[in-house]
């Protein structure tokens, strides 16, 4: 059974941090690209980072470039979204996804290409 389990979540003001994680089993977690999605009250879901098998390639959405900053410990089954300088406009429920590869190294910023999602973590920014 694969489970996609994220935490880290929870209630920061404006300009504050916090560590997503998500915690993967019941895959090779190596054979998974990893991204991470948001979804805000009344608005689809969106990509914010994405990182391939490796790490050694990754995408982030412009609205969080040089603040985020997303990796992954293939030995611990583990991605990681570090969320630096948040703005109230972060605020969402944050979804983690794999998305299974089969060419080299591979990441995908596409919502419909990942095949398994965790159950999605609640971030509150306040201004």
């Amino acid at each position: 059974q694969v489970q996609l389990v994220e935490s880290g979540g929870g209630l920061v003001q404006a300009g504050g941090s916090l560590r997503l994680s998500c915690a993967a089993s019941g895959i090779t977690f190596s054979n998974y690209a990893m991204g991470w999605f948001r979804q805000a009250p009344g608005k689809e879901r969106d990509i914010v980072a994405s990182i391939s098998t490796s790490g050694a390639r990754t995408y982030y959405a412009d609205s969080v470039k040089g603040r985020f900053t997303i990796s992954r410990d293939n030995a611990k089954n583990t991605a990681l979204l570090q969320m630096n300088s948040l703005k109230p406009e972060d605020t969402a429920i944050y979804y983690c996804a794999a998305d299974r590869t089969y060419y080299g190294d591979y990441y995908s910023y596409r919502r419909d290409e990942y095949d398994y999602w965790g159950q999605g973590t609640q971030v509150t920014v306040s201004s």
